[in-house]
This record gives structure tokens, C-alpha cells and sequence, in this order.
């Protein structure tokens, strides 16, 4: 797996990543996901990586997103991960990634939404340092009409690096970053 800026020639491979998702996948994703929206992406504001695997094929895309306002110190991220890739750190490399950029970039909190019932990637987000942030009952309507449950989970980036920082991990995470 490698991690790379999105760029224009991973666009194709992006957009293929998007086709293998599962409905119940596409349901979250705010952002148009056709080839001609993807191609835009390129020099849209925020930050895009994909994850490559040794073929070429994107098997992950993050994307982290600065608010504005009043909120500008916090970034949102997106993360999405090919199904068959799924369980084998591709997420968390990303997330690591994003959050390691967002040090850098001066954001102080990251959130990420999801659907309640994705425990497994939950689990993934705490254990990454990321805290509760609120459950919004009845939120979103998935493809077949159905409510759901949205949860919010968010990253208090200083102080999650302070601590990292205590027992020695921020040095190895700016280094793999």
C-alpha cells in the first residue's frame, strides 16, 4: 500500500473504487462521485490521498476538509475503503495520514460522520484517539428509504498528540507521515 496526493492520473482508478462500493457504501458519501466531479477534486479546496495497492488500483481515498468561520480550526474527513481491502489497515493508515496532515495544517479537531451501525470502523476511530461527539437519531435516510442513525466522532488533534507524544509514537508517526 502506498499513500499518494490525489492527482490526476489516479482519477480512472478513483472512480472505479467508487463502482465497486456497495449502495450502503454510496449512501454516505456527500460528494458527487462521477468521473467528470472526480477530476475536479484535483484543485478543489482541502486535501485528497489515495492508498495505492501494488497494481496501481486505489484501494482508499480520504479526503480532510477545513470548515470556515467561525469553525476554521476544525477539519472534516471522509474515508472510504474498498470492500475487498477492508480489515487490513487501510483505513487507519489514511486516517493516520489525514490526522498527521491536520497537525501540520494547524486544524485542532477533526470529525468524521457515520452510520451507527458501522461498529467495526468505530472501533477503528477510537481506537485512533477519536472521542464521541454526538448520535443523531433518525439523521440520514439510507437508499431505500429507511432512517438511520448518524454518529459524529471527532479528534482533538493537540491533545491526542501530546499524549502520543509522552510515550514516544508522534516522532514515528511525523516519520511514516
Amino acid at each position: 500500500m502506498t499513500i499518494a496526493d490525489l492527482k490526476p492520473e489516479h482519477v480512472e482508478q478513483l472512480v472505479a473504487l467508487f463502482q465497486r462500493l456497495p449502495d450502503s457504501d454510496l449512501t454516505f458519501i456527500k460528494e458527487d462521485v462521477s468521473p467528470a466531479a472526480v477530476t475536479r477534486w484535483i484543485d478543489a479546496p482541502g486535501w485528497r490521498w489515495v492508498d495505492l495497492a501494488e497494481d496501481g488500483s486505489v484501494i482508499g481515498y480520504a479526503a480532510l476538509r477545513a470548515q470556515t468561520g467561525w469553525s476554521d480550526h476544525v477539519g472534516d474527513l471522509r474515508l472510504v475503503v474498498d470492500p475487498a481491502a477492508r480489515g487490513r489497515g487501510v483505513g487507519r493508515a489514511l486516517t493516520l495520514h489525514a490526522l498527521g496532515h491536520a497537525l501540520r495544517s494547524g486544524l485542532l479537531k477533526v470529525v468524521v460522520e457515520l452510520p451507527a451501525e458501522q461498529t467495526r470502523t468505530i472501533d477503528m476511530f477510537l481506537g485512533l484517539g477519536f472521542t464521541g461527539e454526538a448520535l443523531l437519531r433518525d439523521h440520514f435516510r439510507d437508499r431505500t428509504g429507511q432512517l438511520r442513525d448518524l454518529v459524529m466522532l471527532a479528534h482533538f488533534a493537540e491533545q491526542t498528540y501530546e499524549a502520543m507524544d509522552l510515550v514516544g509514537v508522534a516522532d514515528a508517526l511525523e516519520e511514516g507521515l
